[in-house]
């Protein structure tokens, strides 16, 4: 048990350094940012249209195009896909 106190305590060390600046080895993975409105754009469809293929509620793609929510997780990576390779996720969803 002691081994998994001193992974979390050596995290939460290197997270509190980083937060105040210091040089540490805490990995630090920063995401650019995603215009939705012209991903969809590019592929050609409306938000309902987008939304309905995509598998995302139309209320939350209007947020995201807006500013008003930045997607995260596992629908950041579907728009980061789509963006580079729309047919191919339409392929795929459609089987």
């Amino acid at each position: 048990m002691s081994n998994v106190f001193d992974s979390i305590k050596q995290g939460l060390n290197e997270a509190i350094g980083f937060s105040k600046g210091k040089e540490n080895k805490a990995v630090v993975h920063e995401f650019s940012p995603i215009d939705v409105k012209n991903i969809r754009a590019n592929v050609g469809m409306t938000q309902n249209e987008f939304a309905s293929a995509f598998g995302i509620s139309v209320s939350t793609l209007r947020h995201w195009e807006r500013g008003d929510r930045t997607p995260q997780g596992p629908a950041r990576v579907l728009l980061h896909v789509v963006g580079k390779e729309p047919e191919t996720v339409l392929k795929a969803l459609n089987n």
